[in-house]
């Protein structure tokens, strides 16, 4: 921890090109009213706890129980809904970026900065409405739910996994820590339980 109780920047701190992080929000459910400005904060400041410098960027978007099932059986091969789901880009950092071809310098262009193209952090895919049915016997709130699972997507797009209990155990610490930061601003409140699924 640091000394302002934050999580230290671990192995997962990418850095991208000049400029600062952005979190682009969409809300694609009308089920459950959402303040997408708060969740766009805890976002941020989860990326900069994390380490996540420059020019980068991150979607959350919110959906109906329908899109997620689609997404879940395309892209994780099960049935049903679930909670949240995280697409990383994986980019390790923004010098590693592939300038498109035609990109070369022509009479009125400098040569191409990749310093000039922002680090594509990847998607994080949130239910508010299996968040809101899970909430009771999970995180407690549906506040708290909509909290844990944007930590735990945004952990999961910069690479951290809970396949295995070392993992877990790492995910539940560096989780617990952001929401204490900036969900809670204080300890983690009776009934919250961390755990994955």
């Amino acid at each position: 921890m640091t000394q302002e109780g934050r999580p230290r920047l671990g192995r997962h701190a990418k850095i991208g090109g000049e400029g600062d992080p952005e979190v682009f929000v969409a809300d694609e459910q009308q089920e459950i009213d959402l303040d997408l400005a708060r969740w766009q904060t805890l976002a941020l400041r989860v990326l900069a706890d994390e380490g996540v410098r420059g020019a980068a960027e991150l979607s959350i978007m919110f959906v109906t129980e329908a899109e997620m099932a689609e997404l879940n059986e395309s892209y994780m091969g099960k049935a049903g809904s679930t909670d949240v789901l995280a697409f990383p880009l994986d980019a390790p950092d923004v010098t590693q970026i592939v300038m498109p071809a035609g990109s070369s310098r022509g009479p009125d262009r400098a040569p191409a900065d990749p310093g000039d193209v922002p680090l594509l952090l990847g998607d994080v895919v949130v239910c508010p409405a299996a968040a809101a049915h899970q909430a009771p016997t999970h995180a407690g709130t549906f506040d708290d739910e909509i909290a844990l699972l944007i930590v735990h997507g945004i952990l999961h797009v910069l690479g951290l996994d809970h396949a295995e209990a070392a993992e877990a155990t790492e995910m539940r610490r560096r989780e617990q820590a952001h929401l204490e930061a900036h969900h809670w601003h204080g300890p983690m409140p009776a009934g919250f339980r961390l755990e994955h699924q």
